[in-house]
């Protein structure tokens, strides 16, 4: 399968670069994943679409303020860097810009030594794995000399750091925040559980394979990156339970699907565990774990295109794509959403 087969024409006026002042009053465009209809309504909608005995899953994780700006040790040099995943101890994977400055035994210093990243391993595309050195507690170094790791298409700068974190986020960890769960509020879900729809969390932090695009032509050769990822036993329970009483399992997120149907897949039920996942969801994949899913619109030739059309059919969601497009639906990660069901 060829990755221009998941191409489509955006206009770039349309990659919002603001958040909208209230959360739940983007727009909603819902596809029907069998027919490939299309209908357009508000995003505070959604509780329309859920019915007493669904379950929600939403992803916990929490955004760090990851993107620093520091000099490099011996020559001053400008270097930002973006912490991805923690690999051990105080080693983070990392991407770094201008790459070509900073090689093994290099080191970067952030806020006049409040932070010391020094390399340790060069990777690919601009890759690395720093070990960092601290003094007090790495949450507070970053909170006060980190920025938010917004996409490379938001050239905005971002007032109120909240606005890219969920209402409900709580377990820190991701370089980008799960976007699909932005437009919810806590009004709005006290009136998802009003409705006798159940709520459940789980973690994935976002990471590389978010700032990655795909390098190659035929998607079969394209490789994920791990993402880390856990379920709780409480959730495990509620959602087997969904299954067994005919309820419906409605993913928030692309980051939420891949957790369930990994755990679905290895386990053929739901069960407490956490592990990494590399799982790579295109056309032909047999969903296991949801029935419907809650989605921003994403990059042309992404892997999450890719997902969203193996939950429907590749042709019915580039079709609410150009619907979305005609109709100038805001898109990326501040844009509006789609409910696939």
């Amino acid at each position: 399968m060829n990755i221009e087969e998941f191409n489509y024409d955006l206009p770039e006026s349309l990659i919002a670069q603001t958040p909208l002042k209230n959360r739940d009053e983007s727009r909603l465009l819902h596809l029907n994943r069998h027919t490939g209809d299309v209908s357009h309504h508000t995003f505070k909608d959604i509780i329309s679409f859920l019915k007493a005995g669904d379950t929600l899953v939403l992803n916990d994780t929490r955004v760090m303020p990851a993107r620093l700006f520091g000099l490099k040790e011996d020559t001053l040099a400008k270097i930002e860097m973006l912490m991805l995943t923690q690999i051990e101890g105080d080693d983070w994977e990392v991407l770094i810009k201008p790459a070509k400055r900073i090689k093994v035994g290099q080191k970067v210093s952030f806020g006049e030594g409040k932070i010391i990243a020094e390399c340790i391993e060069e990777q690919a595309q601009g890759g690395r794995i720093m070990r960092l050195s601290y003094e007090g507690i790495l949450q507070e170094r970053l909170d006060e000399l980190g920025e938010m790791p917004l996409p490379p298409y938001i050239k905005e700068r971002l007032d109120e750091r909240e606005r890219y974190q969920t209402v409900y986020a709580k377990e820190v960890g991701s370089a980008a925040a799960p976007t699909a769960g932005l437009h919810f509020t806590t009004p709005l879900l006290e009136a998802i559980k009003a409705k006798g729809v159940d709520l459940a969390y789980v973690t994935l932090h976002v990471g590389l394979g978010t700032f990655r695009p795909v390098s190659v032509d035929n998607i079969d050769d394209h490789t994920m990156h791990s993402e880390f990822y856990q379920m709780s036993e409480e959730t495990a329970a509620l959602l087997n339970e969904t299954k067994a009483r005919g309820g419906r399992i409605i993913s928030v997120g692309t980051t939420s699907t891949r957790t369930l149907e990994t755990i679905r897949a290895k386990h053929d039920t739901f069960v407490s565990s956490s592990g990494w996942t590399d799982i790579f969801i295109y056309p032909g994949y047999e969903f296991k774990a949801i029935d419907g899913l809650i989605t921003n619109f994403h990059l042309p030739k992404s892997t999450l295109v890719m997902l969203v059309s193996a939950f429907s059919t590749k042709q019915y969601v580039l079709n609410a794509y150009q619907e979305a497009v005609e109709s100038k639906y805001r898109f990326f990660s501040f844009g509006d959403a789609m409910i696939i069901i």
